[in-house]
């Protein structure tokens, strides 16, 4: 059987064990021993890809299957995966493994809570390792749905507005991207829905000017793409801990990759006649987002917007089109899914033991809790793009691809989104100032306890994550420069 499978059978797998387990301690038990096989094989996976690199393999996708399913359409479940498919895989391995200990005190309905969280990520895995286009598709709807019951259940705050319109807004782009396809499929003849197939053809004008924009803001809705974002900083507030991790790290990156793999690679022309328009947009959201998350006094409300501007920033170095600005992008998807999950782990633990998000109502917690504070302080400089750890590496690759540009137009467009990068550090340095440091603000604060163990374990991970790719990037660029370039060498015919 073909290794990418094993990537959606174990998840089914394990709903299946979840079904079966009676007590919350059995469920504690498939999750870690599921998620823990996940990044087991997703490492495994990493180094197999890169020796088969080093020894030479030239296939633009290695590790290809395909079954038919529905011959009338040319429907298959087709898989494969380069580095950058890779990449995502890991990351999505890494954000489920340590979900699980931020989610390990979950009450109530643990049992169901896991069904569902466990549905979501085997629609994200199965998104990343998709070569046919309605199988993507599928599994993209597969990851989707979850988000619904798992906030407007588990949330809290205004969880059932959050849930609705996250869905309502999440299933008008679904509608976008169907229409799209079947355009893709129609105007590349009609005999494949393979992209690796419809790469190799020529989609005319006429369907890339129509169908372009429909994939792009279908993928961009779900990459919080302006003016369509709103539904995040609501969703990412009401979701609890883990799922917040999962949407934000890993299912917020099936936008950006949804646009690079799909729009831009299968339709070139089309992303060469709408760049510019997307582009501003996109800049818009860069800084926004950030202008945004400063006025903000809900700890998860300034994540949010925070993930606003850094997907923006996925998107705008993707629109680029230059060869580092689109490694950057990709170093960007995995920078900001590892710090985004830490923030938004922590932020749960702290919420769990205050009962409050308010920073106004924070203050001292560094006397009170050093593990999770010095955790907060290390995701907060990673956000701000502090050298050593993960955001530097990603945003100067980004902002030095984006400038290698040299048209006027473009140029500006990278100024401007560059002054994100100030407005980021006010706000993370008076978050950081207004609950750490300081006098205790409510003397109950005083009796709160440290992280406990299950949580250790996640801070820890995702903090070792975040350390080496800031500190090692070297070895996730060589992973993924070989898949940038037939993209790359699509977009500048």
């Amino acid at each position: 059987m073909n290794i990418l499978s094993f990537f959606v059978i174990i998840p089914l797998l394990m709903l299946g064990a979840l079904w079966a387990a009676r007590n919350i301690n059995q469920v504690r038990g498939v999750m870690v021993a599921g998620s823990s096989l996940l990044l087991a094989l997703s490492v495994y996976l990493t180094f197999d890809y890169i020796a088969l690199r080093q020894g030479g393999a030239t296939a633009e996708m290695l590790y290809t299957a395909s079954t038919p399913w529905y011959a009338p359409l040319h429907i298959a479940y087709s898989v494969g995966v380069d580095g950058i498919s890779v990449a995502m895989i890991l990351l999505s391995a890494i954000i489920v493994f340590t979900g699980t200990f931020a989610s390990w005190k979950l009450q109530p309905m643990t049992k169901e809570y896991f069904l569902w969280f466990t549905l979501l990520s085997v629609g994200v895995f199965g998104f990343f390792i998709s070569t046919d286009l309605f199988t993507m598709f599928m599994f993209y709807e597969v990851a989707l749905i979850p988000m619904y019951l798992l906030i407007g259940v588990w949330g809290s705050g205004k969880k059932e507005y959050a849930a609705m319109k996250l869905t309502l807004m999440l299933m008008g782009g679904s509608a976008f991207l169907l229409i799209g396809i079947l355009g893709i499929f129609y105007g590349a003849g009609g005999e494949t829905m393979n992209l690796l197939e419809i790469a190799k053809l020529h989609i005319p004008m006429e369907f890339q000017e129509l169908f372009f924009p429909l994939i792009f803001l279908g993928f961009g809705v779900l990459g919080a793409l302006f003016p369509f974002h709103t539904w995040s900083p609501d969703g990412h507030a009401s979701a609890p801990t883990a799922v917040s991790m999962l949407h934000a790290g890993v299912l917020m990156k099936l936008g950006g990759y949804g646009c690079f793999r799909v729009a831009m690679y299968l339709m070139p022309e089309g992303a060469a006649m709408w760049g510019d328009l997307f582009l501003v947009l996109t800049t818009i959201s860069v800084v926004y987002g950030a202008f945004s998350a400063v006025v903000q006094t809900d700890l998860k409300y300034i994540n949010a917007y925070s993930s606003v501007s850094h997907c923006g920033l996925v998107l705008f170095a993707l629109l680029m089109m230059t060869r580092t600005s689109c490694t950057g992008a990709i170093l960007q998807m995995l920078s900001h899914g590892l710090m985004t999950a830490l923030f938004f782990a922590l932020i749960g633990m702290i919420y769990g033991r205050t009962h409050t998000r308010d920073i106004r109502l924070m203050g001292g917690l560094m006397k009170i809790m050093p593990f999770l504070a010095v955790g907060y302080v290390i995701a907060g400089l990673a956000n701000l793009g502090l050298p050593g750890l993960s955001g530097f590496v990603a945003e100067m690759t980004v902002f030095v691809g984006s400038f290698e540009n040299n048209d006027l137009f473009h140029r500006v467009c990278t100024l401007v989104a560059t002054t994100s990068i100030v407005v980021t550090a006010v706000y993370i340095l008076r978050v950081v100032g207004k609950i750490l440091y300081g006098n205790v603000q409510n003397p109950e604060h005083l009796k709160l306890t440290d992280a406990t163990w299950d949580e250790r374990v996640a801070v820890i991970c995702l903090i070792s994550c975040v350390a080496g790719l800031g500190m090692a990037p070297f070895w996730v660029s060589d992973l993924i420069n070989n898949s940038v370039e037939p993209i790359i060498s699509q977009l500048m015919k």
